[in-house]
C-alpha cells in the first residue's frame, strides 16, 4: 500500500470507527467482542484497500462486520453468554447508561436476524434497501423482520415497566 492509500485508510478508520463500533456492540452486547469484530473487518478491509476504496468502503466493513459476526454466531450455536444483572440501589432511577444496557440485553433475547435488521435499521441508521444489500436479504425479509423485532422489544419493555410497577 503507498502513503496516499495509507492515509486514506486511515483517515477512513477514524471516521468510521465510532458508527461501526456502535453497531457491533449492539449487534454483540459485549464491548471486547464489538472491538474484536471491528478490528478484523478494518483488517480485511486493509487488504483490500485498494479496490474498495473507490467504491462504498463503509458498506463493505459493515457488510463484513456483519458477515463476521454471523458466522460467531453460527460456531457457538446461538448459545448467549449473560451476565447477572446487579442489584440496584435506587431502581426507581434509570440514568441513560441503564437504559442503554436494557436495550442491549433485550436485543439479545431476539432472534439474530431480527436483532441484526433492528440494529442496522434503527442504530445505524441504514435504510429498508441498505439493510437488505448489508444482509443480503430480500427488502420484504427487512421490513418483517423489523416489524417483528420492533414488536418483541416493545412487549419486553411493556412487561418491564409493569413488573417495576
Amino acid at each position: 500500500m503507498n502513503k496516499t492509500d495509507e492515509a486514506t485508510f486511515v483517515a477512513f478508520v477514524e471516521s468510521s470507527s465510532p458508527a461501526l463500533l456502535r453497531t457491533a456492540w449492539f449487534l454483540t452486547g459485549d464491548r471486547h467482542l464489538a472491538e474484536e469484530l471491528v478490528q478484523e473487518s478494518y483488517e480485511r478491509a486493509y487488504v483490500t484497500w485498494r479496490r474498495i476504496s473507490t467504491g462504498s468502503p463503509y458498506g463493505y466493513v459493515r457488510r463484513t462486520l456483519v458477515n463476521l459476526h454471523t458466522d460467531r454466531w453460527r460456531r457457538r450455536h446461538g448459545e448467549v453468554a449473560m451476565a447477572a444483572l446487579p442489584e440496584r440501589a435506587a431502581p426507581s432511577v434509570q440514568t441513560a447508561s441503564d437504559d442503554r444496557d436494557q436495550i442491549v440485553r433485550l436485543l439479545q433475547t431476539l432472534p439474530k436476524r431480527e436483532r441484526e435488521v433492528v440494529v442496522l435499521r434503527y442504530y445505524a441508521n441504514l435504510s429498508e434497501q441498505e439493510t437488505a444489500d448489508t444482509l443480503g436479504v430480500s427488502v420484504g425479509t427487512v421490513k418483517s423482520s423489523a416489524s417483528r423485532g420492533l414488536a418483541a422489544l416493545r412487549d419486553a419493555l411493556n412487561s418491564n415497566s409493569e413488573v417495576k410497577r
